[in-house]
């Protein structure tokens, strides 16, 4: 009787691995267990890490163009500032909130796929690898960014100055300083 017991007991407690299909959504554990896999938290931290020196060369550009020079204590003013606001990250939260989109767009089977990838030994350099190669990419493409946006802002003011409901005929006004006078 307690040997049909203890196997009624397994077959209980077994079910639910054995019924998970795998095209059934992805429970909050699987993205959990997945987001663990990936090291997610400290994968976060080194990208934040990476494009920090990104966002402060794009400021520094930003700042010698418009002013000319950058203040003498800029670089240890960004590095404070930007180790504060990584530090203070609320990363749990932010992958705890992150859970419902990988509901949404991955079953249980790609969850379970992705993590059999994740912790093989080409998958773990993967992750391993990725903020370095994020920061290189990011570098290599900051002149493209940079050049494209000056000349997406320089295209927007002239079609903005050129615009027919930017002249003052079409807006109301007097073409000419004579008539608004008379």
């Amino acid at each position: 009787m307690k040997r049909c017991l203890l196997v009624f007991a397994c077959f209980v407690l077994c079910l639910p691995c054995i019924a998970q299909n795998p095209d059934d959504p992805a429970t909050s554990d699987d993205v959990i267990l997945y987001l663990r896999t990936m090291h997610s938290h400290d994968m976060m931290q080194k990208l934040m890490e990476v494009q920090v020196q990104s966002m402060r060369q794009l400021e520094r550009d930003v700042i010698l163009k418009e002013k000319g020079s950058v203040p003498a204590d800029f670089d240890a003013r960004f590095k404070k500032e930007m180790d504060d606001l990584i530090k203070n990250m609320p990363l749990d939260e932010m992958a705890q909130a992150m859970i419902p989109a990988y509901q949404k767009h991955f079953t249980h089977g790609d969850i379970e796929a992705m993590n059999a990838f994740y912790s093989s030994p080409v998958g773990q350099k993967v992750i391993q690898e990725l903020p370095a190669v994020s920061g290189e990419a990011m570098q290599s493409m900051m002149p493209v960014l940079s050049k494209y946006l000056s000349d997406w802002k320089e295209r927007m003011k002239n079609e903005l100055e050129s615009s027919p409901s930017s002249s003052p005929a079409k807006s109301g006004q007097s073409a000419s300083p004579d008539k608004a006078n008379q």
